[in-house]
């Protein structure tokens, strides 16, 4: 069998609205947009966790948070089947470059996260693996790491801005590929446009902070709107840096002829408050933080355009279907103990999918008690209709309508108005509760 080649490329920190392909007046994206346009964008993706590593770790394993990653800098259980293992038994050759942010580093224990080594046993059993377990240094990003079983890579400081030197990194491998017999999964993780809002002066210049377009839930605070567009304009400046990288990848996989067989898919591990609802940076149920950019791509996509079967994607795809989803898309079996939903059935043609998900389960299981941002534990669900509930253990907390509030400026959850939508909501959270075998408690309404 003829198995794809798989690249993923994920951001860390980027908002699904961030995007030209989804609207956003600030946003320069072509590459992105190009392959949103033929492509699959999948504009309902949730970040069931919205933070670095309970992502991270659902991720790579296909499980929910509770069960690989509950919080901040815990440690990926070594033990644990990861992607590289799968695409490992598959035939697969497997790389992995950049952020990993797995293995339970504490930031405050150590002065520089970024030059600690991790054990070649805990990086995942890619085949290759050249990264870093944690650093918000643009200019000054360290990484180690195996070229493969036998071959080191000594940690050495990257010679220029984070994301240019990692796509790098992904080019060298790219090239090494054409003529090989075995198909690649290989993945990008970047740290861009996470803060600090540090871009190439090339793409800074491009942004003033004054011409920036706030979305209409932003805080009207003085302080709070200063900081925010002087945020953004970093923010877009990263992002524009990233989309002319991956514009690179698909340069490369051009002109080396791998685009023929070559599947991208691009995400991000969660989004930034930036000042909605007056909160910054993660770990919030709200739009702006849990919905991610979602976008796969190949060349065969332009020849599908015509056929109606690509576009725009509404399912609510969650972190523990990307694995499966993956897996889906190269024809290599399941494992059974994998907790997501595969939506590669899409890719084929199949236009609806009878046994998907009806919603996607929200979770902070562990707060990280971020300043700025929720400090407790809640659970809830986005469904498939675009409304979206959530309760902390002790009560109902946030109840929208998307369709008509995608800002979340209503919040129905104490409207009697809203009682039957929310007693049905509050009955599908405590059912993914029962299901994923999660130990919140509900309260007792």
């Amino acid at each position: 069998m003829n198995r794809p080649n798989i690249i993923w490329v994920f951001s860390d920190q980027q908002p699904a609205y961030t995007l030209g392909c989804n609207g956003d007046p600030n946003a320069r994206t072509p590459n992105i947009d190009r392959m949103a346009a033929s492509g699959w964008n999948f504009r309902n993706a949730v970040s069931g966790f919205p933070l670095c590593c309970p992502f991270r770790g659902s991720l790579l394993t296909g499980r929910y948070p509770h069960h690989c990653v509950p919080g901040h800098e815990f440690q990926m259980p070594p033990e644990m089947p990861t992607a590289a293992d799968m695409f490992n038994a598959a035939g697969y050759d497997t790389a992995y470059f950049g952020k990993w942010h797995l293995d339970g580093k504490k930031e405050a224990a150590t002065r520089r996260v970024a030059k600690i080594e991790i054990p070649f046993e805990r990086r995942g059993r890619f085949n290759r693996w050249i990264g870093y377990e944690n650093n918000n240094m643009q200019y000054d990003s360290w990484v180690h790491g195996h070229l493969d079983s036998q071959t080191p890579f000594p940690m050495q400081k990257l010679p220029g801005y984070e994301t240019d030197e990692l796509t790098t990194l992904l080019l060298d491998y790219l090239e090494e590929r054409p003529g090989k017999e075995e198909p690649f999964f290989a993945v990008l993780s970047v740290q861009p446009p996470h803060n600090p809002y540090i871009a190439p002066p090339e793409y800074k210049v491009n942004y003033n902070p004054q011409d920036i377009k706030l979305r209409p839930n932003v805080a009207h605070n003085p302080g709070v709107v200063e900081k925010v567009r002087e945020d953004l304009a970093g923010m877009y400046a990263m992002i524009e840096n990233l989309d002319a990288n991956i514009g690179r990848v698909l340069d490369t996989l051009r002109r080396t002829k791998l685009e023929e067989n070559t599947w991208i898919i691009f995400f991000s591990d969660h989004g930034d408050m930036h000042g909605s609802h007056g909160l910054f940076k993660k770990t919030n149920p709200y739009q702006e933080s849990g919905n991610v950019p979602f976008i796969v791509w190949n060349n065969d996509a332009y020849r599908s355009f015509n056929h109606n079967v690509n576009g725009c994607v509404e399912y609510p795809i969650n972190t523990v279907d990307i694995l499966p989803t993956t897996l889906g898309l190269a024809g290599v079996d399941l494992p059974g103990d994998l907790e997501g939903f595969d939506y590669s059935p899409i890719f084929r043609g199949q236009r609806t999918l009878e046994n998907a998900p009806a919603s996607a389960f929200l979770q902070n299981v562990v707060p990280t008690l971020h300043h700025n941002s929720i400090d407790r534990p809640y659970r809830g669900v986005l469904t498939a209709d675009k409304w979206k509930y959530v309760c902390t253990e002790r009560d109902d907390w946030l109840l929208f309508n998307l369709n008509n509030d995608p800002y979340e400026e209503c919040n129905l959850a104490f409207n009697t108005i809203a009682k039957g939508k929310r007693d049905e909501l509050r009955q599908l959270t405590h059912d993914w509760i029962i299901r994923t075998n999660d130990s919140f408690r509900m309260p007792d309404f």
